[in-house]
């Protein structure tokens, strides 16, 4: 190959004119105000614009936060899914969107430890902010657990999605609920009983959302435990993070045990919540992954002690 060809370079154009190339054109004559009190602000218009909106805000918003555990490890950093919103009257045209953001990056800098009373007072803050009766704010993240082998102990961490709603409004007051999804072994009855051995399991995805009381206090209880004890207690095994043989025999007899359809796990796993003295009402559904079949079989039950 020629050294000449070799050291020769490609000549481009300068960046401003390879923009150009590229479309970019020079910035036209600038004749809006730039000040932000002589700026137009549509969203403050207003005026009768037909109907008053339950709900108007932001969603999807990431932000890193701190959460409590009562299991290992205790403390840990992780990161939550956000949504925050309030009502407006048909007399406003629309909300502040800016505020939302702004007070959690305040509440970030004091640094966001994502518990139920703080929660509550971001709430209330937060209406105050929007100059409305009302806010509400929900919070979904991985929640990490230790898991430690039934024979070996060896550890591991398993993960379960926790969720927090919390609605605030000025004449009524707070309203608290809480979810969890977490996974759990199950095994087949039907299966069990008809063949001559062995009997096909699944993994199944229990959600729980409970309505908490308002006396609910969580330095004394950790929701989170208490919903997945409800869930993994009732399966026919749990689900473990690290299994050497001797734990992979002892959890696979566990469940040939301890069979269970998935009607009978949100049974169960609603029992439990009803006994729970913080719940008020409560949903319990399970997705099992079918392992012979291309579906997925399903159960819900929704029940609300308050009504009784």
């Amino acid at each position: 190959m020629n050294q000449t060809n070799i050291n020769t370079k490609k000549q481009l154009p300068s960046k401003e004119d390879r923009h150009k190339l590229f479309g970019s054109v020079d910035p036209g004559p600038r004749t809006k105000p730039i000040e932000k009190d002589e700026m137009a602000d549509l969203q403050n218009s207003r005026e009768d614009f037909l109907f008053d909106l339950d709900a108007v805000g932001i969603s999807n918003v990431k932000h890193p936060i701190r959460i409590y555990s009562s299991k290992k490890p205790e403390m840990q950093t992780t990161i939550g899914t956000f949504r925050f919103a309030s009502s407006i009257g048909k007399g406003s045209k629309g909300t502040n969107m800016s505020r939302f953001t702004e007070q959690l990056d305040r509440y970030h800098n004091d640094g966001f430890a994502v518990d139920i009373t703080t929660l509550k007072k971001f709430t209330k803050e937060l209406a105050d902010r929007l100059k409305q009766e009302d806010a509400e704010v929900e919070v979904t993240y991985p929640w990490f657990f230790e898991r430690r082998g039934p024979f070996s102990d060896l550890a591991g961490m398993n993960h379960a999605d926790a969720t927090m709603k919390v609605s605030y409004h000025q004449h009524t007051g707070y309203d608290v609920e809480v979810s969890l999804t977490g996974k759990i072994t199950t095994l087949c009855p039907c299966s069990k009983e008809i063949s001559e051995y062995s009997a096909h399991n699944q993994r199944g995805n229990v959600t729980m959302s409970v309505r908490l009381t308002e006396d609910f206090d969580e330095n004394d209880m950790d929701w989170k435990e208490a919903l997945l004890e409800a869930a993994e207690s009732n399966a026919s095994a749990r689900i473990h993070p690290v299994l050497k043989r001797p734990d992979e025999k002892a959890v696979t007899e566990q469940a040939y045990e301890n069979p269970r359809f998935v009607e009978d796990i949100v049974r169960l796993v609603a029992a439990d919540l009803y006994e729970l003295p913080f719940v008020e009402r409560f949903y319990v559904a399970c997705r099992n992954e079918e392992s012979i079949h291309l579906h997925d079989a399903i159960a819900e039950v929704t029940y609300d002690k308050t009504e009784e």
